[in-house]
């Protein structure tokens, strides 16, 4: 636990009226206006939209790519191995940028176009861990491996996207910002199972105190930055849902199938810290052809929290996603399971009324 002392600053005051949903991010195809326009449609208030990512687009439009486009005073070039930092920004750099930049003026336009914009927006990132364990060094060593260049990545991080924060309220004025910070990788990162770069033998794992260190000063720049809501996505295995209270974290999202009992202890004690809890109750690691039943979706989510006692009172404090992003979907599938996201939210609201 932290001292009141060492608290980061608080985010501006929120209260969770109704169960929502939203996506995780990646969308299928390669149209940012298409994309933009089906996701704010299907995620209407008071659902969460999100800006669209379109990994489709290649090169640069990939997770570790978009958010090396934020990283402040860092650039990055693509190698057969994958990113790697260099001293100044060269074609892959400027193609990254150059997405991000795109989709951020297209939701400027579609929102602007829209009666009613709605109230929230999130963005989504890949968290400084996961950067570290998938950039390399001139050495071609992954970054991870360095205390410094772990050091510098997390900073670099949390002042670009601060930058990245201001130019989406631009193009979104008045809008609340929620945040998600993806963390793929992190169970590997503290058990020190990433591969080196010529994958015989591991890296040594990284302190719980580092990680925690890295996420509340991410949290504290995006805070003061006026972010609403700061959120850590995490794998469903080995999820370290401790560090989600030591690294100031407003929430915690996971997909919801393979859940232990542990696990589920775990996001019921965050729930009891007025946590955010996300959940990925539509399982997408294939293609979709027809998303489950609502009944399906609500008793999945219902059936654990009553085991673990919790009051209905605190459903509000959940958010339901897909158990990952959407581009592996077809536009069409992917549509639908937002759709039945947004039904499913619906049935738990009335629950929720109903007492």
């Amino acid at each position: 636990m932290t001292s009141p002392r060492e608290a980061p600053p608080a985010a501006p005051e929120q209260t969770a009226l109704s169960v929502t949903a939203t996506g995780l991010g990646s969308w299928p195809g390669t149209d940012p206006t298409e994309a933009a326009r089906t996701i704010r449609g299907e995620l209407g208030e008071p659902n969460l939209p999100h800006l669209v990512e379109l990994p489709d687009r290649g090169v640069g439009s990939d997770p570790v790519g978009r958010t090396a486009a934020m990283l402040l005073e860092l650039a990055v070039d693509l190698q057969p191995h994958g990113w790697r930092l260099v001293d100044r920004p060269g074609l892959d750099h400027r193609r990254a940028a150059s997405a991000l930049s795109t989709d951020v003026n297209v939701l400027a336009d579609v929102a602007g176009a829209e009666e009613d914009p709605g109230s929230q927006l999130k963005l989504q990132f890949r968290g400084p861990l996961s950067m570290a364990a998938n950039l390399y060094l001139h050495n071609g060593e992954r970054a991870l491996l360095d205390s410094g260049a772990r050091r510098d990545i997390a900073e670099s991080l949390a002042a670009g996207v601060v930058e990245h924060l201001q130019r989406v309220r631009t193009a979104v004025p008045g809008a609340d910002i929620i945040i998600q910070v993806e963390e793929p990788e992190i169970a590997q990162v503290l058990a020190g199972a990433i591969p080196t770069a010529s994958g015989y033998r591991t890296l040594r794992a990284v302190p719980e105190h580092e990680v925690s260190a890295q996420w509340r000063q991410l949290v504290e720049s995006l805070h003061a930055a006026g972010a609403r809501q700061v959120v850590v996505a995490l794998p469903g295995a080995d999820a370290p849902f401790d560090l989600v209270l030591d690294g100031g974290m407003d929430g915690v999202a996971v997909a919801l199938e393979g859940l232990t009992t542990v696990q589920w202890e775990a996001l019921a004690a965050a729930a009891e810290a007025d946590k955010g809890i996300w959940l990925g109750a539509v399982q997408v690691g294939r293609p979709v052809q027809e998303p489950p039943r609502v009944t399906a979706i609500v008793d999945s989510v219902l059936r654990p929290w009553r085991q673990l006692g919790l009051p209905l009172s605190r459903l509000p404090q959940l958010r339901l996603t897909p158990s990952t992003g959407l581009a592996g979907q077809s536009p069409e599938a992917a549509r639908r399971i937002l759709t039945r996201l947004s039904q499913s939210v619906d049935a738990l609201n009335q629950i929720v009324a109903e007492g």
